[in-house]
């Protein structure tokens, strides 16, 4: 059994796609995923299964939720050692790392269009495209960025969802669990 983390996208904010985090574990539970324990309110969910394949889990896990719920949520798995590499791999100073925003992106780039989207630019917000993560720093916080998930995800051609340091470190530690 290896270990994952699902990233559920949108759920649970502003009254929209609510999903109960025991309903959902229940879900996740019966499709024969093991150990399922979610984390806060915004769909991360730490969890074992035999199946090796990311995007096989994401699918899963996604019409799994649209056939409970009647609509559909973006879905990222990444692996325990892929988030802790990611969290490693911050290029900011440990000041800005803690107050860092990681936007989990469902596949790498393209190149053309990570040189496109890296040209613009806003006072107060960083930026740095690595592999599968968008590592964000907004000086006066992420609900005053110009920046958003819709912005990297259209620029991008891929899908997105972000979390706090904290909640990184968090999951990270709840996965060491199991």
């Amino acid at each position: 059994m290896k270990t994952y983390i699902a990233l559920l996208k949108g759920i649970n904010v502003g009254g929209h796609k609510k999903i109960p985090m025991a309903e959902l574990r229940s879900i996740l539970t019966n499709m024969g995923l093991e150990n399922v324990q979610t984390y806060i309110q915004s769909g991360n969910v730490i969890f074992q299964s035999s199946i090796n394949n990311l995007e096989l889990l994401e699918k899963d896990i996604q019409n799994s939720i649209l056939d409970h719920f009647s609509f559909e949520v973006p879905v990222i798995v990444k692996t325990v050692d892929n988030l802790a590499r990611i969290l490693k791999k911050c290029p900011f100073s440990e000041d800005k790392k803690v107050l860092s925003y990681f936007v989990l992106l469902s596949k790498i780039p393209k190149p053309s269009l990570i040189n496109e989207v890296s040209e613009k630019t806003y006072p107060n917000d960083e930026f740095v495209i690595l592999n599968d993560c968008i590592y964000l720093y907004c000086e006066k916080g992420y609900g005053k960025s110009k920046f958003n998930l819709n912005y990297f995800e259209q620029k991008l051609n891929v899908n997105a969802t972000a979390r706090n340091y904290k909640t990184m470190i968090k999951l990270l530690s709840l996965s060491a669990d199991k």
